[in-house]
């Protein structure tokens, strides 16, 4: 797959070849809305709490007697029918709402989240963000040229080792900083318009296709182990011995 690239003044620098896995790839929409699911209840703590009715503070007096009111037969003024009282079947801070997504599911997610930008129009490719002084100044003005308006949500998507755009761009507002080997499916579909650096191309697919070689020390420990020989049984076999245990009598 070819795709333009431009630079930080916004005219054509040439073309960049893109991995039709990645860019091009194809997935049905309850996968997405899977991942995104996955992630938004990741990202919950589970802490909040409300207190029960043992937990208010107050007194538990009774409020009226038993009978002969005509009302109806209460304890303390904390029971969940009061206002002001605890709160039933509330949150109790321990509740746990992590769920689980294979490796396999999240990078297809993955792919299929920038080929709907791809598809959108939406994914810019830009050479020499990294050649530009880490100025906010100088920055907001190549992210205009390109885009040729600046939208109010932006990410960038950046290799590791850029420095000087990370300082140029995150006082800008509106713009978010991707790294190019963490991007998950939800941050990139969440993403507005987004600028590509030329120079993430590479990180991407070496995260996200290629499989790492096995180490020497991986191969040695996923060795078998050499089979331990029994030992040889006994000829003669070995008498049992019993112990004799005194019988007590009652007198």
């Amino acid at each position: 797959m070819q795709m333009k690239v431009m630079d930080t003044t916004g005219k054509s620098a040439g073309r960049v070849k893109l991995p039709d896995k990645i860019f091009a790839a194809q997935a049905s929409p309850k996968l997405l809305a899977q991942a995104v699911r996955v992630y938004l209840a990741n990202q919950r703590q589970g802490t909040v709490k409300v207190k029960r009715r043992g937990e208010v503070k107050g007194s538990g007096r009774k409020i009226w007697r038993q009978k002969g009111t005509g009302r109806a037969r209460h304890g303390d003024r904390y029971a969940p029918i009061f206002v002001g009282g605890g709160i039933a079947h509330g949150p109790t801070g321990s509740q746990r709402h992590k769920l689980k997504l294979s490796k396999v599911m999240r990078r297809k997610a993955l792919f299929a989240a920038l080929t709907q930008k791809t598809g959108a129009k939406e994914l810019i490719i830009v050479d020499g963000l990294e050649k530009l002084e880490p100025k906010t100044k100088v920055m907001y003005r190549a992210v205009t040229k390109v885009t040729s308006k600046a939208p109010k949500k932006l990410s960038i998507i950046l290799p590791d080792g850029t420095d000087s755009v990370i300082r140029g761009a995150r006082n800008i507002k509106g713009v978010k900083l991707l790294s190019a080997k963490r991007l998950n499916a939800f941050e990139v579909l969440n993403a507005g318009m987004i600028i590509l650096m030329k120079s993430a191309v590479k990180p991407i697919e070496e995260r996200f296709l290629e499989k790492k070689p096995k180490t020497t020390e991986h191969k040695q420990a996923t060795k078998k182990k050499p089979e331990r020989k029994k030992a040889p049984a006994p000829s003669g076999k070995a008498k049992k011995t019993r112990t004799k245990t005194a019988r007590k009598t009652r007198k």
